[in-house]
């Protein structure tokens, strides 16, 4: 393999969501010969949401002390993030992984929605509201739910559980969260500051308090469940998923001396927002996108579900790429916010490693490929601002 000194590899991945946990089990459904995702539609009704399947949490975090101070949200990316320290081949040295920098996409934290329910019980019964909500609060909130709003308690919990300490930095802000995590990261090692990081970020879809904020901005799906790019406007909008998608990056000289397998090499991560009237969006999506050659190249689509968006997203693509294989992996995971670019790159390096070719979910709005990809494109337009695009290639 040759590769100049600060190219920035792709030699771990974790990935769980819907589907179930690992790349190769990813990519296994994901190319299977009539895909099919896995959505609960009763439980939330009448919205769609891409469940997690079982999982047994302590093969990542085995202490149970752990276990009980998280919630779904913090365990996802906990157990992501064993993941690809794991798939990477480095072992579980406090030594070693001290020297591992770390950068999280993440959401504002968790909430418990039955104190939650019973703080707003007895208000309603008090005329004394104020003093009732912080004696409830005290007794039946547990202490580490206090901290919950901090967005770097997920970093934390991985250096504590997986002992990755190095530098730690996290980036909050939804799409733009997880674009930011890997420009930020790239631009580390291929600069010389970093040689070895963990990146990634999680999402639990499974919170009714989350369901009811999105709806309440009316941007979830009430209708039948249907393909992110076949939704159209009035019977648009997002199903979201549960995923936890971590990777380690590193430069080639450090991915050299310890002997590590590689899936692809990160070339660009970028992103931008702003105004999207005028034809700002547009423009700026466009002005994103590497100009490449399409004949071997895979689209990943970040598709949210709004129709919009993908409209725009659809006529650049094509206007840039025509004929490129293109597939939108949200109808398969759902629509994951800060863990969604990470799920597509983490697909996308294990699609060119694997030479795997996926297949369509959408038969009237995807492309599909004519041979393994060499070269893979993952796109996103956030569902409310950010827009970002992140390049790989295959490495032999």
């Amino acid at each position: 393999m040759s590769s100049s000194p600060r190219d920035v590899l792709v030699t771990g991945i974790g990935l769980v969501s819907s589907l179930g946990e690992g790349i190769d089990v990813h990519l296994d459904k994901l190319s299977a010969p009539s895909p099919s995702p896995s959505v609960e539609r009763e439980a939330y009704a009448p919205y769609s949401v891409h469940a997690l399947p079982e999982i047994d949490w302590s093969a990542h975090i085995p202490k149970r002390g752990d276990l009980r101070q998280m919630d779904t949200w913090q365990r996802l990316g906990v157990y992501a993030a064993g993941l690809a320290l794991q798939d990477a081949g480095i072992p579980f040295d406090e030594g070693l992984r001290a020297e591992i920098d770390m950068v999280v996409a993440a959401g504002g934290g968790e909430r418990d929605p039955a104190v939650d329910a019973l703080v707003m019980e007895r208000a309603r019964a008090s005329n004394a509201p104020e003093r009732v909500i912080n004696e409830t609060l005290s007794s039946e909130l547990r202490p580490t739910l206090f901290l919950a709003q901090l967005s770097n308690l997920l970093a934390g919990n991985i250096s504590i559980v997986q002992k990755v300490t190095g530098s730690s930095r996290t980036f909050m802000g939804e799409e733009a969260a997880g674009i930011s995590a890997f420009y930020s990261t790239r631009s580390r090692i291929a600069c010389g500051q970093s040689e070895i990081a963990l990146v990634g970020g999680s999402f639990s879809a499974e919170r009714r308090d989350l369901i009811l904020n999105f709806d309440l901005a009316e941007l979830m799906l009430r209708n039948e469940w249907s393909p992110v790019l076949s939704r159209r406007t009035g019977a648009d909008g997002i199903a979201i998923g549960s995923v936890g998608a971590f990777l380690i990056l590193e430069s080639p000289d450090h991915a050299e001396r310890r002997g590590a397998n590689v899936y692809a090499r990160l070339v660009s991560a970028v992103g931008d927002r702003g105004r999207r009237d005028d034809g700002r969006l547009e423009k700026r999506f466009s002005d994103l996108l590497p100009a490449v050659d399409p004949a071997d190249l895979l689209i990943l689509s970040g598709a949210s579900g709004l129709a919009d968006h993908a409209k725009v997203e659809t006529e650049a693509l094509d206007a840039a790429y025509p004929d490129a294989a293109r597939i939108a992996y949200g109808s398969m995971l759902g629509h994951s916010f800060e863990a969604h670019v990470p799920a597509g790159i983490a697909l996308a390096a294990g699609a060119l490693s694997k030479r795997t070719m996926f297949s369509r979910t959408d038969l009237a709005n995807e492309r599909a490929q004519a041979a393994p990809a060499r070269h893979a494109l993952v796109t996103t337009i956030g569902h409310l601002h950010a827009e970002g695009a992140c390049y790989l290639e295959a490495v032999s």
